[in-house]
């Protein structure tokens, strides 16, 4: 396996809601997300999500290999398809969670 897959790194995951998105759409995935990011963080990873004021962005960043990275991104993917608009980003900055997570 290349070094590239097995390095963890920063993630940055962007969600806007679609113009067409009612409210039954979001009450019905909004707990199947929690359990992928609940299922993320039992396995001892961090991930930290929020809203923006737009009350229609989102952004959640965690920390992992590539391979996860993308098994978590399908995972949101069958949940949000349709209703959400997303991007998954590498983000090119430093560790902060590795970081953060090691002065616990």
């Amino acid at each position: 396996m290349s070094q590239q897959l097995v390095q963890s790194k920063p993630w940055v995951l962007i969600s806007v809601f679609k113009d067409n998105t009612n409210p039954d759409d979001v009450s019905r995935i909004t707990p199947q997300i929690q359990e992928i990011i609940d299922e993320w963080q039992s396995t001892g990873k961090i991930m930290w999500s929020g809203a923006f004021n737009d009350n229609a962005t989102g952004m959640a960043v965690f920390e992992g290999t590539e391979q996860e990275a993308n098994e978590f991104y399908a995972k949101y993917d069958k949940v949000c398809s349709g209703i959400l608009e997303y991007t998954l980003y590498q983000w090119d900055a430093m560790p902060i969670l590795t970081i953060l997570s090691d002065n616990k």
